[in-house]
């Protein structure tokens, strides 16, 4: 049965949503078999693709919804939710 799972994250990173953190979340996603997708400013891309993630161009304190469909979706979002918190791992 598939499961769906929505939540938001706020983009704490100075810079925002470039590459590295960009990679940090596509390397988190496809860890996951559900379909992760990102929501931001009317734009929708899915979560495992580093040029959709890119394209949101999410500055800092931009709010990034996250939604996963699938077996593991509760998952796959309250990790993404917990890399966001941690700066995705970027430290400058």
């Amino acid at each position: 049965m598939n499961k769906k799972f929505i939540d938001t994250f706020t983009v704490i990173n100075d810079k925002g949503l470039h590459t590295r953190p960009c990679t940090e979340l596509v390397k988190c996603a496809t860890a996951f078999r559900s379909q992760v997708t990102l929501h931001y400013a009317g734009i929708s891309v899915n979560a495992k693709s580093l040029l959709g993630i890119l394209m949101l161009a999410a500055a800092r304190g931009a709010q990034v919804t996250v939604e996963a469909e699938g077996e593991d979706a509760e998952d796959a979002v309250r990790s993404i939710l917990e890399l966001a918190s941690n700066q995705f791992d970027i430290k400058y």
